[in-house]
């Protein structure tokens, strides 16, 4: 792997979307036996040479509990990324301070029943607890090699789903969201249902251009921007400008691509100039999705495309986008 130099090496940047894991062999697996824990996290950004101050860390089913009630399983994560968070704020592990705020993994179809594992995950991580995802993303072509999961196509409207998010709100905790575009208004209607709950739309909403919409990809991306628009309406909704450099129709791969920042900045400009145009900066946040979008390039390499996209806005905006979104849409 051949590392870019950083672009503007100065610009901090908060890294709203980091996973960190240690995927096992698995029969059949979906993802390819891979680790991405705290060394191997410290030393990927010290090899970018990107300013990270702080990194959030966002559920990916990793070291959840073994034992107990099948509905407290997921504090076994949140309890790890404290773990993560704690050994980055001693200091003695460089100046980026890791996992400092946590969306764990709570199953909101509880309903108000999820309150009680919403309540356990802040006991457990305290402030740095900042709200939860679960998975909502389905595409009828499968994802990650797999099948689709039918009970995810419409979760975001399931009135169980909706009342778990409200206990969100009530509780002042954020959800972040990762669906397909052709989901996106159900999303709308949650934002619409609880206008006092943050809910974050991770990924830019990917557009979804297969299964039905293979040899349509221009009808998938009027859809997209039709209803990036609806959604940037509602106040409640911010945006991440992340996931574009995974691949979803295969197996999650350990290896990094060898895509060049120019090459990236130029594929990921119209969905990111869009979603800006919509949100603004000051609800829109880059993100790196890692290690996910190595599927494209290195960290160094997704963050100089970033950076290349964003050379057209002005100081205060760039700032929002690299920095200030993250900031004040997790609480810092």
């Amino acid at each position: 792997m051949v590392e870019e130099a950083p672009l503007d090496p100065e610009c901090a940047i908060i890294d709203p979307h980091l996973h960190h894991w240690d995927i096992k062999p698995v029969p059949g697996g979906l993802q390819d036996p891979q680790c991405f824990l705290f060394d191997e996290s410290v030393q990927t950004i010290a090899d970018s040479g990107h300013r990270i101050t702080h990194s959030v860390f966002v559920e990916c089913h990793a070291m959840y509990r073994e034992d107990g009630p099948q509905e407290m399983r997921s504090l076994g994560e949140t309890e790890f990324a404290n773990g993560i968070a704690a050994m980055s704020a001693s200091g003695n592990y460089g100046p980026c301070r890791f996992a400092h705020r946590i969306v764990g993994n709570v199953d909101l179809c509880l309903g108000e029943g999820a309150a009680t594992v919403l309540e356990a995950h802040c006991r457990a991580a305290g402030e740095r607890f900042r709200g939860i995802r679960m998975n909502t993303a389905f595409s009828e072509a499968g994802l990650f090699g797999g099948p689709a999961e039918k009970a995810a196509k419409n979760r975001l409207a399931d009135p169980r789903f909706v009342e778990g998010a409200r206990q969100l709100a009530r509780m002042g905790l954020s959800l972040d969201v990762w669906c397909l575009h052709p989901q996106l208004p159900q999303l709308i209607a949650l934002a619409d249902a609880l206008p006092d709950l943050e809910i974050i739309l991770d990924h830019v909403g990917t557009p979804d251009l297969r299964g039905r919409y293979a040899g349509r990809e221009d009808e998938a991306m009027a859809e997209w921007r039709e209803a990036i628009a609806g959604l940037a309406e509602r106040p409640n909704v911010r945006v991440k400008l992340s996931g574009m450099g995974m691949d979803v129709t295969g197996r999650m791969l350990a290896h990094t691509g060898p895509a060049a920042s120019k090459e990236l900045a130029a594929r990921w400009k119209p969905l990111v100039e869009h979603c800006i145009s919509a949100f603004t900066p000051q609800r829109c946040m880059f993100a790196s999705n890692f290690p996910p979008d190595r599927n494209a390039a290195s960290y160094g390499t997704v963050w100089n495309a970033f950076k290349r996209i964003a050379q057209g806005y002005s100081d205060a905006e760039r700032t929002w986008l690299f920095h200030d979104t993250a900031a004040e849409t997790y609480r810092f």
